[in-house]
Parts: structure tokens; C-alpha cells; sequence
């Protein structure tokens, strides 16, 4: 997984993966998108993709083809999911929490809960503190 970081982690291999994820290229064909490269920093490019297994390579004649191995990054994608959906749950933990006193607030007419206000320290009327209690006002 570390190599595969590493790979993709430099824009001109990301840009050879694009070229690659929908069908073989031999590597003269890529050496051709990028003008201001050698083809050996090309070559090189391609054996560091190869070297990681995010691209498998396939003699042909003379030529070398190489295409996208998308379980390559199989790895990667797993522990990057992982750690977004924990940042998600993060996200929606904290989105909750700040939501809920606003959703239980507009459920009671705009009035704050008893928890909430005696947090505040400002219980009203409404508070069952401060209004007797039904079997008090019967006595």
C-alpha cells in the first residue's frame, strides 16, 4: 500500500495511469504525451507504476504494453474509505450534537429544555421547577 502511495503521489504517474485505465499503450505511445520528457524519465516513470503493481506489463514483439491493474490500488481505496467514512461519522456525531438542542427546541415551540436551560441557568416559566406540581395545587 505504501508503494502504491508513493506512485500516485507524483502527477505524471497519476497522468500514465489515466492513460492506461482503459486499454494497453506500449511505451513509446506514452512517452509521446509528455513532449518535455525523456523516455527514459518515462521509462522510469513506468517501472516505479510497475514496481508498486498499479500497471502490469505485456510483451509484445519488441514492444512492452502496459495497462492499469485496478487492484493494484485495491488496498489504498479500502484504507482510504475507512478513514473517510470515520471522519464522516465524526462529522455527523458533531453535526447531531450541535443539531439535536435546535431540533428538540423547535419541537417544544421554541422553548429551550429543562437540561439545556438549567445549563444556561435561565429556567422560565415553563420549567417544571418553577410551576407547581399537579398534586400540590390539588391540596
Amino acid at each position: 500500500m505504501d508503494e502504491a502511495f508513493r506512485a500516485v503521489a507524483d502527477p505524471t504517474r497519476r497522468a500514465i495511469l489515466r492513460l492506461v485505465r482503459e486499454r494497453e499503450l506500449p511505451a513509446g505511445e506514452i512517452a509521446g504525451h509528455f513532449p518535455s520528457m525523456s523516455r527514459p524519465a518515462v521509462s522510469q516513470h513506468l517501472r516505479v507504476l510497475t514496481d508498486a503493481r498499479l500497471v502490469e506489463v505485456r510483451p509484445d514483439g519488441n514492444r512492452r504494453l502496459y495497462r492499469w491493474r485496478p487492484e493494484g490500488l485495491r488496498d489504498a481505496a479500502t484504507f482510504l474509505e475507512e478513514m473517510w467514512a470515520d471522519r464522516l461519522a465524526d462529522l455527523k456525531a458533531a453535526a447531531e450534537r450541535e443539531e439535536w438542542p435546535e431540533r428538540t427546541r423547535a419541537a417544544r415551540g421554541g422553548r429551550p429544555s429543562r437540561i439545556e436551560a438549567d445549563r444556561r441557568g435561565r429556567l422560565g416559566p415553563w420549567s417544571p421547577r418553577a410551576q407547581p406540581n399537579d398534586d400540590e395545587e390539588s391540596q
